[in-house]
């Protein structure tokens, strides 16, 4: 039972540890999830200016400044795109991880049940042989 019970805590640890993992990939899904936000909203509000200057009149230098940095933008995008999709991946690998650890220490835990019942069957069995012994004791004293 001591074997089982270090097993135990040995998978405990484990699952927390995976745990602590899918959170820390969790969290990094949902800050590159506001960056992409954040660089559309930019991208968006810099659209607006652009429209804004442009109804106004605009020379062609501040127009390729606007479209060279729109550009920029636009890669700043798809590189967080990328990196969300890498946090995706790295969030479902590590729920798979952790969902096996649970797993384990579910079996563990099986295990350990089993063993208890086990040693309860035999402590039982043990008391009822004490039991019978004393009672057959009292029986032979009685016969005499």
């Amino acid at each position: 039972m001591k074997q089982l019970n270090t097993l135990y805590k040995f998978e405990l640890d484990k699952e927390r540890k995976a745990s602590q993992a899918l959170q820390a990939a969790e969290l990094e899904y949902q800050q590159n999830k506001l960056r992409l936000q954040s660089v559309s909203d930019y991208r968006l509000e810099y659209m607006k200016r652009l429209s804004q200057r442009s109804l106004a009149g605009i020379d062609s230098a501040t127009y390729s400044h606007f479209h060279a940095f729109i550009a920029k933008l636009d890669n700043a995008a798809e590189q967080v795109k990328i990196a969300l999709q890498q946090a995706e991946s790295l969030v479902a690998t590590r729920k798979k991880q952790w969902l096996a650890q649970r797993q384990k220490i579910q079996a563990v835990e099986i295990l350990r049940d089993k063993k208890l019942a086990e040693l309860q069957l035999a402590e039982h069995k043990r008391e009822q042989k004490m039991f019978d012994e004393i009672a057959t004791q009292q029986f032979v004293r009685r016969q005499f």
